[in-house]
């Protein structure tokens, strides 16, 4: 259901960009943006990613993502306490939860998500974080709690972390910086699924 390479992009470009390396499940996350901004984004992004059967996920914007039919949103703790769920459900939109401590695994779990991410893993400097970092060590211990639910690892993953996650039960790593701020994405994309795939 979902792919081990899980890059997250802050624009639609980054699709069109990253393309040539052969990503197949990808977020649009956009932060601190009207929604005249997001709306035709998330718009072309379903387009997009639909023509070249790549599985879209939104983040946060679970109303557009209902709108444009995308077939995944992911949520944080904050957006699921304001998410129809039900009217996600009825759209056919599989979901994703992100979680930080106990506490939120065991919210996200009572919302019957698609998949649970754990992070941040590694000390990341995308933005401020109240959770120290969980190490390798929390990924296992959370997979042996969710079982078959797939588990995403986020926060600060490079490519040379990786294996480490994914032998400590991670299903998928989330990857932004590394991807997004290497010299060259397109090539740093194309080592990522050669490695998974």
């Amino acid at each position: 259901m979902l792919d081990r390479f899980y890059p997250i992009v802050d624009k639609t470009d980054w699709l069109t960009d990253l393309l040539p390396s052969g990503y197949r499940f990808v977020q649009l996350r956009i932060k601190n943006q009207p929604e005249d901004y997001v709306r035709p984004e998330i718009g072309r992004a379903v387009s997009f990613c639909a023509a070249h059967g790549i599985t879209l996920v939104v983040n946060d914007y679970w109303r557009l993502a209902i709108d444009f039919k995308s077939p995944w949103v992911h949520l944080g703790q904050e957006d699921l306490v304001e998410a129809d769920l039900p009217a996600l459900r009825r759209a056919g939109i599989k979901l994703g939860i992100s979680t930080h401590s106990e506490e939120e695994l065991e919210t996200a779990l009572a919302a019957q998500p698609d998949y649970v991410a754990l992070g941040p893993i590694y000390p990341t400097k995308l933005k401020q974080m109240p959770w120290a970092p969980q190490g390798i060590g929390r990924i296992a211990a959370w997979k042996r709690r969710i079982g078959a639910l797939p588990l995403v690892a986020i926060g600060g993953m490079t490519l040379e972390r990786a294996e480490a996650a994914y032998a400590a039960g991670a299903d998928a790593v989330a990857v932004v910086s590394d991807v997004l701020q290497a010299p060259n994405p397109e090539e740093r994309a194309r080592d990522w699924v050669r490695a998974t795939r």
